[in-house]
């Protein structure tokens, strides 16, 4: 395998130490996504929250929950009060 440069390392380490917080951010731009989306491509972003969504440690229970609301102001609350936390 490759041994990665300095410069390649650093960005990897500083990857894993923000994944939650981009996590997080991609949520908020995925529920802006579902406010203005129909059809596939709405299934598609749900699909992709409920990914970022586990990311950030919420139970599948709850993740479950919120997909078959088909509601992204719960999500939107959802993640407010995971802002808060934070």
């Amino acid at each position: 395998m490759e041994k990665r440069s300095k410069y390649q390392q650093k960005a990897i380490k500083n990857y894993y130490q923000n994944r939650d917080a981009i996590a997080l951010q991609r949520a908020q731009e995925l529920v802006t996504e579902l406010y203005l989306t129909e059809g596939k491509a709405r299934q598609r972003h749900w699909k992709t929250l409920a990914t970022h969504l586990a990311a950030l440690d919420i139970k599948q229970a709850q993740i479950d929950h919120l997909l078959e609301q088909d509601n992204p102001e719960l999500v939107a609350t959802l993640i407010q009060e995971l802002m808060k936390k934070s």
